[in-house]
């Protein structure tokens, strides 16, 4: 399997996260495959954020959840770019995504948005929530999905199996050979977030992963001297 470089939340590192803006980036520096973070806004849309409030990212303040799409719409994410809703990313670019959701109602969202315009080939889902990952996976038959990770053990490995994940994304600074040899076993891909210097990519590297979640289009071009 080839090894695989996932821009996380396009470009972040040089370009403001989770807009257009990054996605394109990441796409024409060439990475494989674009993460991005979605959350439900008042109205219901699919929004394109990280976090459960506006405050960090844009020129706002208060909990996503509270806002409307068109208040959403009405800030500034960085460098003039608007928050975006899933489907424009979609038409943006023509990467493979890797969509992370939060909890089981953003699941049921995302889910109607796959079956309606056939993503099962294209998008892979992931999320922090075994709970969102299991329903994911219930209401769109062949879904990918991948359990995340920050703080974990081998346990990590038996709870994505329940879950019905084919692949788990760890946090490297926490990696072990343990972790990854029980993954194997359990045969699933492992990918290691976030890989911004050469140390940790060489460690991904020598640990075999399937692949690593960059800040930098820089470690695409780097990774291949790694091995």
């Amino acid at each position: 399997m080839n090894f695989l470089t996932i821009g996380h939340r396009g470009v972040m590192g040089v370009e403001p996260e989770n807009t257009l803006r990054s996605f394109v980036a990441a796409q024409q520096a060439g990475l494989d495959v674009i993460e991005l973070d979605l959350h439900l806004s008042k109205d219901g849309a699919l929004v394109v954020m990280h976090d459960t409030d506006v405050d960090r990212t844009t020129d706002g303040t208060g909990p996503i959840a509270d806002k409307t799409l068109a208040e959403l719409r009405a800030l500034d994410a960085g460098r003039g770019e608007r928050v975006p809703v899933f489907e424009e990313v979609l038409e943006a670019v023509r990467s493979p995504l890797q969509a992370e959701i939060k909890d089981v109602a953003a699941a049921r969202a995302l889910a109607e948005v796959m079956t309606k315009k056939d993503l099962v080939s294209r998008v892979e889902v992931s999320s922090f929530h075994d709970e969102a990952v299991a329903e994911i996976a219930r209401l769109v038959p062949g879904v990918r999905t991948a359990l995340i990770a920050s703080r974990y053990g081998t346990d990590i490995v038996d709870r994505a199996v329940a879950a019905g994940a084919a692949t788990v994304c760890l946090n490297i600074r926490r990696l072990t050979l343990e972790v990854v040899e029980h993954a194997r076993k359990a045969d699933l891909r492992i990918i290691g977030w976030v890989v911004n210097t050469q140390d940790h990519l060489r460690l991904v590297r020598a640990l075999e992963l399937d692949g690593a979640t960059t800040d930098y289009p820089e470690i695409k071009r780097t990774g291949r001297f790694t091995a």
